[in-house]
């Protein structure tokens, strides 16, 4: 057992690029590491649920095999307004696909924080373990914070449309979250490299078009990549300080709707490779 209860566990989504982050959650369920939170958004929120499942055989599938199922999505999906991938079935109609341990996540007592936005007002809402009670509160919350606007028919909340927990406060890097629940040392598994910046949005006349009935989607869709890359280089700080580790991919090999299995297994596998090669860093980092 690894006890990193003094580290909080920040883990970025990014859609099926979270192929390469899965090996990184098995090894810390493999190793019995403890942190004292947890949080991620979009497909990151995939990866705390699982982690505290303490299921690694469903982080990986979730990832690689499920992405090959005839109904997860792709243009014909799209076209039928189920959205390029049909969130519909990853999360709340999958026919026994992706078993989950709702036993395992409820005796898990490390606090969990997963967010999305709200559509109708772009205010950032969080969820944690005492929300986090039944499986299908679960997958709706996980549809929630996954729905990339535009890409999926969003997911309503006891009547209320949200979007992808990305284009919150902390721009998809819930370093402030983290920070605001006590916590100064952070694991940070991150989907995009080292150098990456987030450029501007080229046309925010064309995005708030794009949105004429929820112009705060617009609004944080708009301001998004400045949010991203301030937390961002705050993250960096903290690493150039010894305060975080940050996991940045070197050879992410796919975007975030990759459905091709042996592309995602390949990529899987290339995140196993590096994040085995830094497990021995990781270790010291959490122990110290």
């Amino acid at each position: 057992m690894i006890d990193a209860r003094d580290t909080a566990l920040v883990i970025e989504g990014g859609g099926t690029r979270n192929s390469y982050t899965a090996p990184a959650i098995m090894k810390l369920i493999e190793e019995d590491a403890r942190f004292g939170w947890v949080g991620g958004v979009s497909a990151g929120a995939i990866h705390a649920i699982n982690f505290l499942s303490g299921d690694a055989q469903r982080t990986e599938e979730a990832f690689t095999t499920f992405m090959g199922h005839p109904k997860i999505g792709g243009l014909r999906s799209l076209a039928l307004g189920r959205g390029l991938m049909n969130a519909e079935f990853m999360f709340q109609d999958r026919g026994g696909e992706l078993p989950f341990n709702l036993d395992a996540f409820l005796a898990n007592e490390t606090p969990i924080h997963i967010e999305a936005v709200r559509a109708d007002t772009g205010e950032t809402v969080a969820w944690n373990n005492a929300d986090l009670l039944d499986e299908d509160t679960i997958n709706v919350v996980m549809r929630a914070s996954s729905t990339m606007p535009m890409l999926m028919p969003m997911a309503r909340i006891d009547g209320v449309p949200y979007v992808d927990g990305a284009l919150g406060d902390d721009g998809g890097l819930l370093i402030g979250a983290a920070e605001g629940a006590g916590f100064s040392k952070c694991l940070v598994l991150a989907t995009k490299p080292r150098d990456y910046v987030r450029e501007p949005v080229n046309r925010p006349a064309m995005v708030r078009r794009m949105f004429p009935k929820y112009p705060e989607v617009a609004r944080r869709t708009i301001e998004r990549p400045d949010q991203y890359n301030k937390a961002k280089a705050h993250i960096d700080e903290l690493a150039a300080q010894g305060s975080a580790y940050v996991f940045y991919p070197e050879q992410m090999m796919v975007e975030n709707s990759e459905f091709k299995v042996p592309k995602l297994q390949k990529n899987f596998a290339a995140g196993k490779e590096q994040f085995d090669r830094e497990w021995e860093a990781v270790r010291d980092f959490l122990e110290k």
